[in-house]
Protein backbone atom coordinates (compact mmCIF):
# COMPACT_ATOMS: atom_id res chain seq x y z
CA UNK A 1 0.00 0.00 0.00
CA UNK A 2 0.96 3.71 -1.10
CA UNK A 3 2.18 5.93 2.02
CA UNK A 4 0.04 9.51 2.30
CA UNK A 5 2.20 12.50 3.16
CA UNK A 6 0.37 15.45 3.91
CA UNK A 7 -0.04 18.68 1.92
CA UNK A 8 2.07 20.28 4.71
CA UNK A 9 4.92 18.00 4.16
CA UNK A 10 5.05 17.84 0.44
CA UNK A 11 5.28 21.56 0.51
CA UNK A 12 7.76 21.58 3.01
CA UNK A 13 9.76 19.05 0.87
CA UNK A 14 9.61 20.79 -2.31
CA UNK A 15 10.71 23.95 -0.53
CA UNK A 16 13.37 22.09 0.85
CA UNK A 17 14.26 20.50 -2.81
CA UNK A 18 14.20 23.81 -4.41
CA UNK A 19 15.99 25.91 -1.71
CA UNK A 20 18.50 24.09 0.10
CA UNK A 21 21.72 22.64 -1.62
CA UNK A 22 21.00 18.93 -1.37
CA UNK A 23 20.85 16.55 -4.40
CA UNK A 24 16.64 15.35 -4.98
CA UNK A 25 18.04 11.40 -4.05
CA UNK A 26 19.73 12.56 -0.83
CA UNK A 27 16.51 14.74 0.06
CA UNK A 28 14.36 11.59 -1.01
CA UNK A 29 16.60 9.40 1.06
CA UNK A 30 16.73 11.31 3.80
CA UNK A 31 12.84 12.25 3.74
CA UNK A 32 11.76 8.45 3.58
CA UNK A 33 10.55 9.50 -0.12
CA UNK A 34 10.82 7.92 -3.05
CA UNK A 35 12.74 9.81 -5.90
CA UNK A 36 10.19 9.56 -8.27
CA UNK A 37 7.61 10.91 -6.10
CA UNK A 38 9.05 13.80 -4.61
CA UNK A 39 10.80 14.88 -8.38
CA UNK A 40 6.81 14.52 -9.19
CA UNK A 41 6.01 17.26 -6.12
CA UNK A 42 8.46 19.44 -7.50
CA UNK A 43 7.05 19.19 -11.17
CA UNK A 44 3.62 19.94 -9.65
CA UNK A 45 4.56 22.88 -7.26
CA UNK A 46 6.25 24.25 -10.43
CA UNK A 47 3.32 23.68 -13.06
CA UNK A 48 0.95 24.93 -10.34
CA UNK A 49 3.17 28.44 -10.14
CA UNK A 50 3.44 29.07 -13.35
CA UNK A 51 -0.67 28.57 -13.95
CA UNK A 52 -1.64 30.64 -11.28
CA UNK A 53 0.76 33.45 -11.33
CA UNK A 54 0.05 36.93 -11.59
CA UNK A 55 -2.30 37.74 -14.05
CA UNK A 56 -3.34 41.28 -13.71
CA UNK A 57 -0.13 42.11 -15.96
CA UNK A 58 -1.60 40.19 -18.71
CA UNK A 59 -5.08 41.10 -18.05
CA UNK A 60 -4.13 45.15 -18.50
CA UNK A 61 -2.01 44.57 -21.46
CA UNK A 62 -4.73 42.97 -23.15
CA UNK A 63 -7.53 45.95 -21.78
CA UNK A 64 -4.81 48.16 -23.68
CA UNK A 65 -4.43 46.15 -26.87
CA UNK A 66 -8.37 45.77 -27.35
CA UNK A 67 -8.98 49.48 -26.83
CA UNK A 68 -5.72 49.93 -29.53
CA UNK A 69 -7.29 47.35 -31.97
CA UNK A 70 -10.65 49.39 -31.67
CA UNK A 71 -9.31 53.06 -32.56
CA UNK A 72 -7.34 51.71 -35.13
CA UNK A 73 -10.24 49.89 -36.54
CA UNK A 74 -11.71 53.71 -36.37
CA UNK A 75 -9.29 54.96 -37.78
CA UNK A 76 -9.24 52.53 -40.97
CA UNK A 77 -13.01 53.63 -41.41
CA UNK A 78 -12.85 56.66 -41.33
CA UNK A 79 -9.65 56.40 -43.86
CA UNK A 80 -11.53 54.30 -46.08
CA UNK A 81 -14.45 56.75 -46.40
CA UNK A 82 -11.88 59.27 -47.44
CA UNK A 83 -10.41 57.18 -50.15
CA UNK A 84 -14.07 56.96 -51.67
CA UNK A 85 -14.41 60.55 -51.21
CA UNK A 86 -11.17 61.25 -52.93
CA UNK A 87 -11.87 58.81 -55.62
CA UNK A 88 -14.59 60.50 -57.06
CA UNK A 89 -13.10 63.53 -57.37
CA UNK A 90 -11.53 63.67 -61.31
CA UNK A 91 -8.13 65.25 -61.24
CA UNK A 92 -8.88 68.06 -63.99
CA UNK A 93 -11.50 69.32 -61.55
CA UNK A 94 -8.66 69.49 -58.57
CA UNK A 95 -6.21 71.07 -61.09
CA UNK A 96 -9.20 73.14 -62.91
CA UNK A 97 -10.25 74.39 -59.00
CA UNK A 98 -6.40 75.19 -58.57
CA UNK A 99 -5.33 77.30 -61.03
CA UNK A 100 -6.82 80.86 -61.78
CA UNK A 101 -8.04 81.15 -65.15
CA UNK A 102 -7.61 85.19 -66.59
CA UNK A 103 -10.88 86.40 -67.47
CA UNK A 104 -9.02 89.12 -69.26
Amino acid sequence: MAKRYTDEFRRDAVRIATTSGLTRPQLSSDLGVGLSTLNKWVQQHQHHELMSGPHEDVEKENARLRKEVRVLREEREVLKKAAIFFAGQSPFRQIASQSPVGNG
